[in-house]
């Protein structure tokens, strides 16, 4: 069962509903045409994008949608409009990601490397700056928000992002640290800090046995999105980052709902929606007046939510993503 909250705790903790948006590929060396990878990576066996977003509505909540708008270096910008278009007109809000492999393709094969990071500083600031330019050309406002793709940014990422004009990045996970999220910050940090010229929003996480595990829908329980929501509500921290992705409540395959990915995904609107007046989901347009450094206060491991976790995991792998 998740915390308690105290009568008296009356602090209000905003969340952050958080959604990364993009195109898959077969291959790099092959990547065929971007309906494919739309139909598989956007609307995702129909809980992609245009379901979420119907959730969304339905529990009056807010979500930022981090898109990557670099298949336009290969596609051109169609693609790029036809994702962000629904996400505008849905009063949602949209925020630059960025995966390198996209940029600068030669004859139709993708050339870039995985990782921001693996880049210096001056490349860096190219194909950010190029990424912005596509998502604004598709018809977005100027963004003040940046993900890097799997997380894989440093502080010469940081560093653009503040040249650049960005507010706010969002690419620092502490299970992920030191690679490929690499900013040079501590692998605990979950509260917003001040930083290299941004504000640093990190991806919240929780205790995970020795480890830690961020709150992403795909990769933890109903019980422990909640229980972390609670008690970051109860330790004062004033944001929850949770993740997901355009193609997240769809089987591996992109061909059929994982129901138990759905349903998480149902019930936590559901609770976002019954709980708003403590947990109002936010913008990063929302936040420029968030508290900084406050102490990062992460849930503590617990063996009976973990256990949860694990049964609900095995059931996601044998069960949900086998049916069709």
């Amino acid at each position: 069962m998740p915390p308690a909250i105290t009568p008296d705790d009356n602090a209000r903790t905003r969340v952050l509903l958080t959604i990364d948006t993009e195109l898959t590929i077969r291959t790099e060396e092959q990547p065929g045409d971007w309906i494919d990878g739309y139909a598989r990576s956007y609307e995702a066996a129909g809980v992609g994008v245009p379901y979420q977003l119907r959730v969304l509505a339905q529990y009056a909540l807010k979500a930022c949608f981090f898109v990557d708008p670099m298949p336009a270096c290969l596609y051109g910008i169609e693609p790029i409009k036809r994702m962000v278009d629904p996400i505008l007109s849905a009063g949602q809000e949209v925020q630059l990601h960025l995966h390198p492999r996209w940029y600068g393709p030669r004859d139709g094969i993708l050339v870039g490397e995985y990782e921001l990071n693996s880049y210096d500083l001056n490349k860096q600031r190219d194909m950010i700056t190029k990424a912005r330019e596509l998502l604004m050309e598709a018809g977005v406002p100027e963004p003040c928000a940046f993900r890097a793709g799997s997380y894989a940014a440093n502080d010469d990422t940081l560093r653009v992002l503040a040249e650049l004009g960005f507010r706010f990045d969002s690419s620092h996970n502490g299970s992920e640290h030191p690679w490929p999220s690499s900013i040079d910050l501590p692998r605990e940090q979950i509260t917003p800090v001040e930083y290299l010229g941004v504000t640093e929003v990190p991806v919240t996480l929780i205790g995970d046995g020795p480890q830690t595990r961020h709150l992403q829908v795909c990769a933890v329980s109903l019980g422990e999105l909640e229980a972390a929501i609670r008690h970051a509500g109860a330790a004062g921290l004033p944001v929850v980052n949770i993740v997901s992705h355009s193609f997240e409540l769809a089987n591996r395959t992109g061909t059929a709902p994982n129901r138990v990915h759905v349903r998480r995904f149902e019930a936590l609107c559901d609770f976002l929606s019954t709980c708003r007046d403590r947990f109002p989901t936010v913008f990063f347009s929302d936040l420029d007046e968030v508290e900084l450094d406050v102490r990062s206060d992460m849930l503590p491991n617990s063996a009976l939510r973990r256990f949860g976790r694990m049964v609900e995991q095995i059931w996601s792998n044998q069960v949900a993503e086998r049916g069709a």
